[in-house]
């Protein structure tokens, strides 16, 4: 668990470096996608799993790499222009609560209990307090906003992938190395419109870019699947939980980036938010598993690619 937090809230540190020292948004998400959809299906010819040959599949797998790869990567580049990387990982932390809009307005999530208003309430003046609009020194800005759609990106995808792309049968990790694939495919699409990487890359932008795809891409959703399946979806999911204190910390360490007390506070609130909107998720599927209510939940194990 702690590697698998340590290699996904690192990704927003590797994003900044690579920015940093020569890379665009776009290429370095044509670069990830890449490297993480090769490793992916290194891992299904090992694992025996195959690609999907439906073409029902394949046009599924567009619509998830957009909203779960090309759009959120590309989001995340753009916002670490002008936004710490800290401060991205933190805003990543806010997916839960973008789900929980999207349960609302779609019907999925059918009378909001109090337990989760307040946490959605929390967790969003969490994300207020760390943007400080009414203060000449906080952190809203365009890519600021940039980073929450991102977020939001991902809780569209989620909802979708939920309905279109899981269940019994799936082989996730093949199915991950073709979403990625996808992905990868619809990126380099975007390079025209994208700004060009400078010349001056250096060692220190592609290392970046490579730890990114395979460790940061590829790597971690074969982890994240042998915690799903050895230790079950709770532990997979205080992983989430570990994330921005990583990206915080690395940010604070390796780049020097300005920890400030409203920063911590903010993010402390946020993900106090996010756990209370679970914590009542937890209990409604425990009523649902206890024969109060007959509603199939697919199990994570099962969902194809979609991590920060």
């Amino acid at each position: 668990m702690g590697v698998l937090a340590l290699l996904w809230g690192s990704g927003f540190l590797w994003i900044k470096l690579a920015l940093q020292h020569g890379f665009s948004p776009v290429h370095i998400v044509v670069v990830r996608c890449a490297l993480g959809a090769g490793v992916l299906f290194a891992l299904s010819r090992a694992t025996g799993q195959r690609l999907p040959r439906d073409h029902r599949t394949w046009g599924r797998l567009v619509v998830a790499a957009f909203f779960c790869n090309a759009v959120p990567f590309a989001l995340f580049g753009f916002g670490e222009q002008t936004v710490d990387s800290g401060v991205a990982g933190v805003l990543n932390a806010t997916t839960p609560l973008w789900s929980l809009l999207i349960g609302v307005a779609l019907g999925s999530e059918r009378g909001m209990r109090p337990l989760r208003l307040t946490g959605l309430l929390l967790g969003f003046a969490g994300t207020l307090l760390i943007f400080a609009p009414w203060q000449r020194a906080g952190l809203a800005s365009w890519g600021a906003l940039a980073l929450l759609a991102a977020a939001a990106s991902y809780a569209v995808a989620f909802a979708y992938m939920g309905r279109k792309l899981t269940g019994p049968g799936v082989q996730p990790i093949a199915l991950s190395s073709a979403q990625l694939t996808t992905a990868t495919a619809l990126s380099v699409l975007a390079l025209p419109f994208g700004d060009s990487t400078s010349s001056d890359v250096d060692l220190t932008g592609v290392l970046a870019v490579l730890i990114l795809g395979i460790f940061g891409t590829g790597v971690t959703f074969y982890l994240n699947y042998r915690l799903i399946a050895d230790e079950g979806p709770t532990s997979a999911a205080t992983v989430g939980y570990l994330l921005p204190v990583v990206s915080v910390a690395l940010g604070a360490v390796v780049l020097g980036e300005d920890l400030s007390a409203r920063v911590v506070a903010g993010m402390a609130v946020v993900l106090a938010g996010v756990g209370m909107t679970r914590k009542a998720s937890a209990r409604k599927g425990t009523r649902e598993a206890s024969g109060t209510a007959t509603v199939p939940v697919p199990s994570a194990a099962r969902q194809p690619y979609c991590r920060p």
